[in-house]
């Protein structure tokens, strides 16, 4: 066996014991918060429900958040490409362009909608 393979398997080993143990002693050792607060719910910023569960409320922030990741995801496919965009040339060039006018008439319609408008 290879010192690098031995090296390895110790740290492996390592950390599949030093982890568990770890957690074991912070949740014995360490500090506990106990009271009203603590028990609440937290839902970013919405007041707590009281109520029913059938109880009507806005899905503006769910709405939102989707639209980010879709736009957001848009970086994602443009880091590599301008990162290669001389390798890739022309061709390349045109595809972005046709990605980009995709997502641009995406907008315009979203904003057309009235999607982004919180009244």
């Amino acid at each position: 066996m290879t010192t690098e393979l031995v090296l390895s398997a110790i740290a492996l080993i390592g950390i599949a014991v030093f982890i568990p143990l770890f957690m074991v002693a912070m949740t014995v050792l360490g500090p506990r918060a106990k009271g009203e607060m603590k028990n609440d719910p937290y839902e970013s910023g919405i007041k707590r429900m009281i109520g029913l569960a059938e109880q009507k409320f806005s899905v503006k922030f769910y709405l939102l958040a989707i639209l980010f990741l879709l736009f957001d995801i848009e970086a994602v496919f443009m880091y590599p490409w301008a990162v290669s965009v001389r390798e890739l040339g022309w061709f390349g060039f045109t595809e972005m362009l046709v990605f980009m006018v995709l997502l641009l008439t995406g907008l315009i319609y979203i904003l057309k909608k009235g999607v982004l408008n919180w009244r």
